[in-house]
């Protein structure tokens, strides 16, 4: 079985009945022994180690892993992907810290890692345990090397002698953390098998080289990019944050060869490569996110839920307000016109299809407001508007107009009198030729999912969410009821990890441009294009931007490339207001590109591409930039 799943791992946790697992905490390595004696005892402590990795799933917020249930601010907010419906706040140097936690899962990986050579187990046992214990070292290093540039790399277990400062290491280069990172990778997929022979769902050498591709790809945009944003002070000239460019090159190659490790294994393909056309396109590319345990030709790593009030919020959080089944806080997810923006036109494919409002020339960067004298482009239906849009679109977003869960999705943002008078977010019913209409439109607050600011629960800025979303389930009252799984890793990532890294780096060998521009459009073909681009930057990272939306990437992509703080300088994110336009008849939509209602102006400083060290009074510890 391709496909890994954390969840059956967490059900020997829940049904073992032992309850205090995931808080033991032995001290030293005979209570280790002790523990690891028994096959049993062995395989729960496992499942501590995967229930602690820092997988940045559906409970991954501003606030950290399983942060707080009622704010639900999502990295893809901090980005021009999506806005909360009712929160406006920005990343603050509290928000994403794992350094605590981070170094408990390190101390009990090394507790297992102390007594592997005392156990008795197979050869075969034994090397699928040091496979694991290096990917599990890997992953909690490479989250950390990201938030914090240079960290301690404490690979052995620690014994306290009586002196605090014999337990103290400093922080090593931002390089050699990231190495570290590299060489478990390399460990991991040396000793871990191919697929678990009795079908356990762990990791496997693939996940291994794609933990790999992924954490050197990070590596290598630092180094290419890093200048893009100047830091000084003594963590960057003792280099704890940064890497020099000339290692650049290095780490895309590192990139190249671990997918090209899962690439020619022929272990995974794209789910559903070869649609029939657009419709079927975006009904595949949706199921892939809604079932991803029928996807194991494509899913790599997921991390599964199995229990109702062991899950997520998902379900109750980004359903729009008229699927809510009597939740008092839907529609927190709204997609931005930035994305929306993005998506290419199968009418003018290999570049962005801005959304056209109107003939005036000014209309793509016009967000004033509806102008009376404008030549409104009309609609006889508001989802009109996206005709020949890629079929991710369709797949990601509810766009007004459209169907879920058996539901007419009505987001509109007002209307036009016939005599020209508009009534735009605000106003009472309107009554014309014996025919009310409303604002919003809809009688009341149950009966439409856009515009009205109660609560938090409408789209703010013209668009619901979908992607992830069960799409026949009726949602169920409560927190953490949501089911559906989570894909941390799938080939469609490899393939854009391994096109950025050859076109970034010009690598030339093993027909790496050619084999690049293939997997490049192999993953466009799965969306129903027809018309190949050319393996450029920009059409990598607009692919990235519309493959990967909401799956965690455009915001470290952000990070890693260095482009935050040039995109996001009081910068404000936009609307696209669907209006019934009653001066025609019969009526039809026009649309008007809009600022976001109360919202303000986002800024990413500098200093937040990394994360504070924290406890620098105690631990010696270099702090990082301008904090």
């Amino acid at each position: 079985m391709k496909r890994i799943q954390l969840s059956i791992i967490l059900l020997m946790i829940i049904f073992t009945g032992c309850e205090n697992i995931l808080d033991l905490r032995p001290k030293d390595k005979l209570d280790g022994i002790a523990m690891f004696s028994d096959p049993e005892g062995v395989k729960l402590y496992m499942a501590n180690l995967y229930s602690q990795l820092p997988i940045e799933d559906f409970n991954y917020r501003r606030d950290g892993f399983n942060g707080w249930i009622g704010e639900n601010m999502y990295l893809s907010m901090f980005t021009e992907e999506a806005t909360h419906s009712e929160y406006s706040a920005f990343l603050d140097p509290n928000n994403l810290l794992w350094w605590e936690d981070g170094y408990s899962l390190i101390r009990d990986v090394n507790l297992l890692d102390n007594v592997i050579p005392t156990l008795n187990v197979s050869d075969q046992q034994r090397n699928s345990m040091i496979g694991e214990v290096a990917f599990i070292k890997a992953y909690a290093y490479y989250y950390l090397v990201k938030l914090y540039g240079g960290v301690p790399i404490i690979d052995e277990l620690q014994e306290y002698t009586g002196d605090a400062d014999d337990l103290k290491v400093p922080r090593s280069t931002e390089k050699d953390t990231w190495d570290y990172v590299l060489r478990q990778c390399d460990i991991a997929a040396r000793n871990l098998p191919s697929v678990w022979a009795g079908g356990e769902r762990r990791a496997t050498k693939w996940v291994a080289y794609a933990l790999k591709s992924r954490a050197a790809l990070h590596a290598a945009s630092i180094a290419k990019y890093g200048e893009r944003a100047a830091m000084s002070g003594e963590a960057v000239t003792k280099l704890l944050v940064g890497i020099d460019k000339s290692y650049a090159d290095y780490y895309y190659e590192e990139t190249i060869k671990a997918c090209r490790a899962i690439m020619d294994s022929s272990s995974f393909t794209l789910y559903k490569e070869n649609p029939a056309n657009a419709n079927e396109a975006a009904e595949n590319y949706r199921k892939l996110f809604e079932f991803p345990q029928n996807a194991t030709d494509e899913v790599i790593f997921i991390k599964g839920y199995t229990l109702p009030g062991s899950g997520h919020d998902n379900e109750t959080t980004f359903n729009p307000a008229q699927t809510a089944n009597g939740w008092p806080h839907p529609g927190r997810m709204c997609p931005n016109l930035e994305l929306i923006d993005q998506y290419e036109s199968y009418t003018y494919p290999g570049s962005s299809a801005p959304i056209q409002t109107s003939t005036a020339p000014n209309d793509l960067t016009d967000y004033s407001g509806f102008n009376v004298n404008k030549a409104y482009h009309r609609y006889d239906n508001p989802y009109e508007i996206f005709k020949n849009k890629d079929a991710r679109l369709w797949g990601t977003v509810i766009l007004p107009g459209t169907q879920w869960k058996g539901v007419d999705i009505i987001i509109q943002a007002g209307l036009i009198k016939p005599d020209g008078t508009a009534q735009i977010l605000t106003g009472d019913p309107f009554t014309y030729n014996g025919k009310t209409y409303y604002t919003y439109g809809a009688a009341n607050n149950t009966g439409y999912s856009g515009f009205n600011l109660e609560r938090g629960n409408y789209t703010r800025t013209g668009f619901g969410f979908k992607k992830f979303l069960d799409s026949a389930t009726p949602v169920v009252y409560g927190y953490r009821q949501g089911l559906v799984d989570y894909i941390d890793f799938r080939f469609a990532e490899i393939l854009l990890n391994y096109a950025e890294a050859v076109v970034e780096s010009n690598y030339m060998k093993d027909d790496a441009q050619n084999q690049a521009y293939i997997a490049l459009n192999r993953i466009r073909h799965r969306a129903a294009h027809t018309v190949n681009i050319p393996l450029t930057i920009q059409n990598v990272q607009r692919e990235r931007l519309v493959e990967l939306a909401f799956e965690n990437k455009r915001f470290w992509d952000l990070i890693r490339r260095r482009e935050f703080h040039t995109l996001f300088h009081s910068k404000k994110r936009h609307a696209l207001q669907p209006i019934l336009d009653l001066r025609v008849t019969p009526a039809k939509y026009i649309f008007v590109r809009s600022e976001i209602q109360n919202s303000w102006p986002a800024t990413f400083y500098e200093q937040q591409y990394y994360r504070p060290i924290p406890g620098i009074g105690s631990n010696d510890l270099i702090q990082n930039p301008q904090y």
